[in-house]
């Protein structure tokens, strides 16, 4: 195989284009393979292979600086920078991670793991390079449907003010996760069926010279573009019209479903691991569904990301109109939800954990500042959805609970999440977040209420004393199972079930503190600025002490939840452990 001779960019090119076509092949190969056994990011991979080579053959990384929007599409880029054993070998498939890492290799400037990013990045290094008076190419690579996302709106109105070398290559494949949203892909379009020559240029209207690739998967005509651009004085795009999937077919043919896989068998391309049955995403969608044919004010808003709540694409046909995606802009999103609930609608954003940070300052201020009804869903948030450093899902309760005007709930199962729901539909008092729960549906094993308007109102769901445990949303299994290990040490603890991450039931903790000397916080999530220290507060001037558990302020990258639950000391045996100790060997 060629590509297991290819040791740095170096080693690109001394190859003839023959060559470079047997590369893209072999890493294709390796690709599928490692895919088929690990999963990962597929299509945009697999659609960037020539565009890839083609950049290291003509530019000279890594003092050409290459940076990767997202990094989902990098994976052919370790592949030629030295990190190709990672793709070889399965007992080094973990050597590397799924996004541009610069602690793997001098090829890599950023940890990127979110959207929209490489313009304004690479513009800044461009811009470094100017100030120390250096030279040397510096290239963005984004995807056509991060343009969608203002982060790349910004970067590219202002990069034709850097007025020196600055290279924009934009992969257009047709498509974000789904398919794109959005005025501007007319414009795309038109360029493709114009080989770039129509009037209407958005490129061009910002100000940035434009080269056209309609075959963007050809390496002859990506050499002979990117050539025509090195050591360029100004800035300029060079827009590549490629195929998302590309070389393998399951892959073409359904782009949404193999953005992202799981093992899968390469014959077929049937997954290796079958569905487990219903989770919180198609519960969600499909009760959201009924609740539209109901109402026709209710409206499912998503930033992008349909997927990620089970919106498939017939669930969004038969939603019509009152489905919205309005591509990688989440800040558009909350702001949007926001002007419908002010006009009299019912709209429910449903957002990833980590992706809900990039909009902080629309739910704050245009959203909760102007105290409208919506309905935001926190999706994937815990500590054990996700694991890579770029898309950590710990730290939505610091972020959302502190702003004034907003219900945040934490459900514990099926059926109080889609009471809160329904709830948070009819609401019209304040902007409500639910974190929905993760995992495998559990059922109430206890009535549950149809209406929250009582504000911060727990559930005490059992009364011992001298140890009270809160056990918030998805970690309310986790305190069933530490009442239980008490009992079994003679403790009968009290066992509540907060409800609300915004506020505290002052009414419940204040009754506490005549027969309890401990109150124990669980929650899945950061502990600094989350729930549990604003209960450790409450109790601050009396005589009950607080043990707050979650995790603790830190970036951490592919863990394993089991050890990482142990270092945080969030495994049952610990947690009673330090119970015990708090308690003075109780």
């Amino acid at each position: 195989m060629l590509l297991e001779h290819i040791q740095s960019p170096a080693d690109v090119k001394k190859l003839s284009l023959a060559e470079m076509n047997t590369l893209a092949e072999d890493i294709r190969t390796l690709l599928i393979e490692k895919l088929s056994r690990h999963g990962g990011h597929c299509g945009p991979n697999l659609g960037m292979v020539e565009a890839t080579i083609a950049l290291h053959y003509v530019f000279d990384s890594p003092r050409d600086k290459i940076v990767f929007d997202v990094s989902h599409q990098s994976y052919p880029h370790k592949m030629l920078t030295g990190r190709v054993a990672a793709f070889l070998s399965e007992s080094h498939y973990d050597d590397v991670s799924g996004y541009s890492e610069p602690s793997e290799s001098e090829h890599d400037f950023f940890v990127i793991g979110h959207t929209s990013t490489s313009v304004s990045l690479a513009g800044g290094l461009a811009k470094g390079r100017d100030l120390r008076g250096e030279t040397g190419n510096v290239i963005a690579v984004i995807g056509d449907g991060s343009l969608s996302g203002g982060e790349a709106l910004e970067g590219l109105d202002w990069a034709a003010e850097l007025n020196s070398n600055f290279i924009i290559v934009v992969n257009d494949n047709q498509m974000s996760i789904a398919e794109n949203h959005g005025g501007l892909y007319e414009n795309l379009a038109e360029l493709r069926r114009s080989h770039g020559c129509c009037e209407n240029n958005l490129f061009r209207a910002m100000g940035l010279d434009y080269v056209y690739v309609d075959k963007g998967n050809d390496l002859s005509s990506l050499i002979e573009a990117f050539r025509k651009v090195k050591d360029t004085n100004h800035p300029v795009v060079v827009h590549i019209n490629t195929l998302k999937g590309k070389g393998y077919a399951p892959a073409e043919e359904d782009k949404e479903t193999w953005h992202w896989t799981m093992p899968f068998e390469i014959s077929t391309g049937a997954l290796k691991q079958k569905n487990i049955g219903e989770d919180y995403n198609s519960l969600t969608a499909a009760h959201l569904l009924q609740r539209m044919k109901d109402d026709k004010t209710v409206c499912a808003i998503t930033a992008g990301t349909p997927g990620i709540w089970g919106w498939t694409p017939s669930r969004r046909q038969e939603a019509g109109k009152q489905f919205v995606d309005v591509g990688i802009a989440e800040e558009h999103a909350v702001a949007l939800a926001s002007g419908m609930a002010k006009a009299g609608g019912k709209p429910v954003f449903g957002v990833c954990s980590s992706f809900l940070q990039r909009a902080y300052d629309q739910v704050s201020q245009d959203l909760c500042i102007n105290d409208n009804p919506a309905t935001l869903l926190v999706l994937w948030g815990s500590l054990t959805s996700m694991t890579d450093v770029t898309h950590l899902c710990h730290f939505d309760i610091p972020l959302l609970s502190g702003i004034p005007n907003l219900v945040f709930l934490a459900p514990t199962n099926r059926e109080e999440y889609l009471a809160m729901l329904d709830w948070s539909l009819a609401y019209d008092r304040h902007p409500v977040a639910i974190r929905v729960p993760v995992g495998e549906p559990r059922s109430a094993t206890r009535p549950v209420p149809t209406d929250f308007s009582e504000l911060n109102k727990s559930e005490l769901v059992s009364r011992g004393k001298d140890v009270a445990i809160l056990g918030l949303g998805n970690f309310f299994a986790l305190g069933e199972q530490v009442s239980s290990a008490l009992k079994d040490r003679g403790i009968e603890a009290t066992l509540i079930n907060p409800r609300f991450i915004s506020g505290l039931d002052e009414s419940l903790l204040d009754s506490l503190v005549s027969d309890h000397r401990l109150v124990v916080t669980l929650e899945d999530g950061a502990l600094e600025g989350g729930y549990g220290e604003k209960v450790a507060r409450h109790f601050g001037p009396t005589s009950v002490k607080t043990l707050c558990f979650g995790a603790r302020k830190e970036f951490v990258d592919r863990y394993a939840p089991a050890d990482f639950f142990a270092a945080n000391h969030l495994t049952v045996p610990q947690i009673v452990e330090d119970i015990l100790q708090s308690l003075g060997g109780f």
